[in-house]
This record gives structure tokens, sequence and C-alpha cells, in this order.
């Protein structure tokens, strides 16, 4: 979900090798166990022959799935990380999931698809818009009549540090958070908020699995011991990520 910022190309490449590594183990890149990712994509593609666009997809895990669970989907998935995007083609091939699986190396901000989608996914990718309402509103731009979106996005459950803000952003707390979205017109029609143990799961994962690849490399090392020191000293106890499926107001 996130991977400190650098400048320069160079910085571009070692940030998605960083995020492809540390996601090796846990492909969802979010806070969320098996069980809550399929609980929302049978929610959210009833019929099963939706068309489906990820807006910020990463290595594509949350359409892949939920083409293997829906054999009548179509899907498009759009980010700007080649790495990542190869990585989404090399497992829709090993999975016979390729012929439904489009994908866009592109900015997801200004992406429009040849076609409305049923189904818009955002989960963790909402700063790539600038934040929420933003990556809502375009999500909105794509949607197709009658269609949802699943976004996901985090909150603090306390009061953060001024460490937790500074690793985090300018986050808002649940109830505020779900305020905007129904100020937006937005209907929630199912939700998931992470459990302590898939943050925690999820955190173990991104540090473990960047540091097992690299115990020949101090550097990335060190990147991982950093992410750990911030989680644990910075905003474990603070941050929350909540998983909502959507549909708009007509």
């Amino acid at each position: 979900m996130r991977v400190r910022p650098g400048t320069g190309q160079a910085a571009v490449v070692e940030r998605d090798l960083i995020s492809r590594l540390a996601h090796a183990d846990h492909p969802i890149a979010a806070p969320l166990g098996d069980a809550a990712v399929t609980a929302l994509l049978e929610r959210a593609l009833p019929r099963g022959d939706e068309r489906l666009l990820d807006l910020g997809c990463g290595g594509g895990e949350w359409l892949l799935r939920a083409l293997a669970l829906a054999p009548g989907a179509t899907a498009e998935g759009v980010d700007v990380s080649e790495a990542a995007l190869d990585h989404a083609r090399r497992e829709a091939a090993r999975r016979g999931l390729a012929e439904r699986l489009t994908l866009h190396q592109t900015d997801a901000a200004g992406f429009v698809p040849g076609q409305p989608a049923d189904v818009v996914f955002c989960v963790g990718a909402t700063h790539a818009f600038g934040g929420l309402r933003q990556a809502l509103a375009a999500a909105r731009k794509v949607l197709a009549p009658g269609g949802r979106v699943v976004v996901g996005e985090g909150y603090w459950e306390r009061e953060p540090s001024a460490a937790a803000v500074e690793v985090l952003g300018d986050l808002a707390d649940l109830p505020t958070t779900v305020d905007t979205i129904t100020a937006d017109g937005w209907v929630p029609l199912y939700g998931h908020l992470s459990t302590r143990h898939e943050l925690d799961d999820y955190e173990w994962n991104w540090t473990g699995s960047l540091a097992a690849r690299s115990l020949d490399q101090p550097d990335v090392l060190a990147t991982a011991a950093a992410h750990r020191d911030e989680w644990l000293r910075g905003y474990r106890d603070c941050f929350g990520f909540a998983t909502l499926l959507l549909a708009p107001l007509s």
C-alpha cells in the first residue's frame, strides 16, 4: 500500500521493485484477508458477467480473483508501474485468465475505458487521485448505470501521533470518512473493517517478504527495517482500513 516516495526515474524503478518484493507473500496490496476479499467480490459481482475496472491495479490481484470467481466477467487494470503490470500479466497467464484481462500502463486519474465499467475498484490507491473524494469522482465518470464501486481507504481509529501523520498523511476518523462518502452522493451497500490480525499480518508480510528476499542487500534491508519501525512506533495503534462497496445515488 505504501512505499516512501523518491525522485527521478531510478527512484521510481526502485520503489516499484520494493513494492513488488514486499507484496510477494500478500498479493492483495491492502490489509484484507482472503475471506474478506471473497465476501466483497461476491457482493460486487452478483451477475457474474460484469465489466470490471481497477484504477491503480498494481499487480492485478483484485481483478484476477474476480475473474476466477466470475467466469463471465471481463476486466481492465490501470497502473503506472511496469513491474506491477508485468506481474499481473504473468499471473493472468498462469491462471488461465489472460484472455479476459486488459492492462494499461498509464495514469489512472486520466484513464477513460472504451466502455463504462459495472464495477470500479480503487483499493489503497486513492492517493493517486489526490484523495478519497477525487478518486470517487474519477470512478463515477467511468461507471455504468447501475454500477458499483469498491473503494479502500485508511482512517484513524484514535487520535494519531505526529509520527503517524507524517507517515500516512491527513486521514479522517471512520465516521467522518463515511460522512464524506455519503455527502458526495454515494450509498454504502457493504463494508469490511480490517481486523487487528489483518492489519498486522499485512505489515509483517510487507516487511518480512522484503527482508527475506534481500538478506544480501543492506540498503533494501534498511528499507524494510525503517518501514517496520514506522509501523510499530508510528501508526500501529491508531491506523484502520475500510473497504466499502458503494452505489451512486441517481
